[in-house]
């Protein structure tokens, strides 16, 4: 499970040292999604840090936000965004695997992904590991 906490320290201290700000920090505490965020904003654009939160070794990695005022609720599949400033900030945290959006778009494995009911995974047939990971299945 992950600690809400240091994922929280990570948003921030990630978001300072990259020139943004933490503007929201979104639990999921209902059956979907299967992941926290973070969203940071930059003067330009918003990007969020996204947490598996029943993962033993939690994994994060940064997307597209859903939406900054949250009135719109979306169960697609996340826009994983290739921000290796944000991700070597988040590499110094050992409580966290960090995936790039190459990592997450490669197949699944579920050897090398034990945990994951396979149930689901024949219901909602993921097209790659980012969907399995982080997902709004319920």
């Amino acid at each position: 499970m992950v600690d809400l906490r240091e994922f929280r320290r990570a948003c921030h201290e990630a978001a300072r040292r990259t020139g943004g700000r933490l503007v929201e920090f979104r639990i999921a505490d209902s059956v979907t999604p299967n992941f926290h965020q973070g969203v940071i904003d930059y003067s330009d654009h918003h990007l969020s840090i996204v947490c598996t939160r029943d993962r033993r070794e939690p994994v994060v990695a940064v997307a597209e936000p859903r939406a900054i005022d949250a009135t719109v609720v979306s169960a697609g599949p996340l826009t994983f965004v290739d921000a290796p400033d944000l991700l070597a900030v988040l590499a110094e945290f050992p409580a966290f695997q960090v995936l790039t959006p190459a990592d997450l778009a490669g197949p699944f494995d579920a050897r090398k992904w034990p945990g994951l009911h396979s149930a689901d995974l024949k219901y909602w047939a993921p097209a790659d590991l980012g969907e399995v990971l982080f997902n709004y299945w319920d």
